[in-house]
C-alpha cells in the first residue's frame, strides 16, 4: 500500500465542490461543520468495526461449533 489510491474524476469533482462550499463558510460555521464531520467519521469507523466483527464471527453472540 505504498502507492496512493487514485480517485475517480467524480470523486475529484466532489472534493473540489466541497472545498468551494467550505471557502464560503464563516469561521464558526466551518468549526461546527468540522466537529460534525469528525463525529460522522468516528461513527462510520465504529460501524465498520462492528460489521467486520460480525462478518468474521468475532462478535460475542456467535458460536464456534
Amino acid at each position: 500500500m505504498n502507492q496512493p489510491i487514485q480517485l475517480t474524476l467524480e470523486q475529484q469533482f466532489s472534493i473540489r465542490s466541497f472545498a468551494t462550499q467550505v471557502e464560503n463558510m464563516s469561521h464558526e460555521q466551518a468549526q461546527d461543520f468540522l466537529v460534525k464531520l469528525y463525529e460522522q467519521m468516528v461513527v462510520r469507523e465504529a460501524t465498520y468495526k462492528e460489521l467486520l466483527k460480525h462478518q468474521w464471527g468475532l462478535d460475542s453472540g456467535s458460536s464456534w461449533a
